[in-house]
């Protein structure tokens, strides 16, 4: 693929089908997000799991992951949980592959309340993350 060093195990992203997922990295090893084949798209994914967009090819959600990966980390998030479809804006303060921590508002500032949503919520579709956009 695209000099990823590894490939991470089957993995549902927001609920959707299992597929296998690519991890992205930049030049000095960090990681950047990850791709995955989804129906008939390509899908640039977040270190933790959120969507960051669709695309037509592989080479374009690698692209994406590359360009915008780690900045999209910086953006607000929207989080919508199955029990309440209602869209919640959400600011990021930890990100992980293991999940992330949010601000329930548009500022990460002191006294606003966090939330932490694991990679299994996220997997299971029970709580979506995508870009507010």
């Amino acid at each position: 693929m695209t000099g990823s060093p590894e490939k991470t195990s089957d993995w549902a992203g927001g609920g959707c089908d299992t597929g296998l997922m690519d991890a992205i990295y930049r030049d000095d090893g960090e990681l950047c997000g990850f791709v995955r084949a989804h129906a008939d798209a390509w899908q640039a994914v977040a270190v933790f799991g959120g969507l960051i967009c669709t695309t037509d090819s592989e080479h374009a959600a690698i692209q994406a992951v590359r360009d915008t990966g780690l900045a999209a980390l910086a953006e607000r998030w929207l989080l919508i949980t199955k029990s309440d479809p209602e869209e919640q804006i959400v600011c990021i303060q930890e990100a992980s592959p293991d999940g992330v921590t949010v601000a329930l508002d548009y500022y990460s500032m002191p006294g606003v309340p966090t939330l932490r949503i694991t990679r299994a919520e996220i997997d299971s579709g029970e709580r979506l993350l995508r870009r507010d956009r």
